[in-house]
């Protein structure tokens, strides 16, 4: 069961050059508004990657702005994980479950869960908040991470698990959000 205190989220990669070429993209983008915006209603630790950011450039600006006191891991490995920053933030949160939102699926999602799973923490890959070029490659992505133990999740069944209870004082905020 996730709690806001056993829990952290990363949003992998959604960059300017890769985001409008996802599956559904505008779908996406919503979804992860709804995520990164609930997570800190809740008060959940997020780490923000980017692949290569010279080339592909930076993360959404919709997206950045709902991360204002912190700045993204850049990376070259297809894995977070493969990134040394990376490890020793998800390291230093001292949390046991891992959330993972962005993309693209099939590459750098399913490699983190991987390698997070390897390393003894439980992954929960948000299923609507992940995506790939095409609908063909999510799901291989979304397969491959079920296979190896990651736990499949969606946005709105993610944000209702953390609150845990109608009685938390962020609930109207998180309904508003998902509603």
């Amino acid at each position: 069961m996730n709690t806001t205190d056993t829990t952290a989220l990363v949003l992998i990669d959604v960059q300017t050059a890769l985001a409008p070429l996802m599956f559904e993209a505008a779908l996406l983008r919503a979804n992860l508004r709804k995520v990164l915006t609930g997570a800190r209603l809740l008060g959940l630790p997020v780490l923000w990657c980017e692949q290569n950011p010279r080339h592909l450039g930076g993360t959404l600006p919709e997206l950045a702005a709902l991360l204002p006191e912190q700045q993204p891991i850049p990376k070259m490995s297809f894995s977070c994980c493969g990134c040394p920053a990376f490890m020793q933030a998800v390291r230093a949160l001292g949390r046991p479950t891992v959330v993972l939102a962005g993309i693209e699926t099939h590459v750098c999602v399913y490699q983190t869960a991987r390698d997070l799973l390897a390393g003894g923490y439980r992954v929960e890959v948000v299923a609507d908040a992940v995506s790939s070029r095409t609908a063909l490659n999510r799901t291989l992505g979304l397969q491959r991470a079920q296979q190896i133990g990651a736990v499949t999740t969606s946005t709105e069944m993610l944000l209702l698990e953390l609150l845990g209870s109608a009685e938390n004082p962020a609930f109207k905020a998180i309904l508003k959000l998902i509603k």
